[in-house]
């Protein structure tokens, strides 16, 4: 489940919400063991993504870094590279 979540930090332009709280819902899944929670675990739940949300909010907005802004595009492209190089056929 959490190879889905991404670093925020030090890109350019920087993480927007949508992306933020994908990492949240993301990291809470895998906290609570669901992939979607039952109606009796919902309101539980969604109050867990909202806190996660915003602190990994205010964290990635209070990160300072010296090296220069990533660019998203290369970062991907970096990705896929390793990925097919992993899972190519030998």
């Amino acid at each position: 489940m959490c190879r889905n979540i991404r670093t925020l930090h030090n890109f350019e332009p920087p993480a927007t919400d949508d992306e933020v709280r994908a990492s949240a819902i993301q990291f809470v899944r895998k906290l609570s063991g669901f992939t979607s929670p039952s109606k009796a675990n919902a309101a539980a739940f969604d109050l867990a993504v909202e806190r996660v949300t915003a602190a990994a909010r205010e964290l990635v907005d209070s990160l300072v870094s010296n090296a220069p802004p990533r660019n998203r595009e290369v970062e991907a492209a970096k990705a896929k590279a390793r990925s097919l190089e992993r899972f190519a056929p030998r």
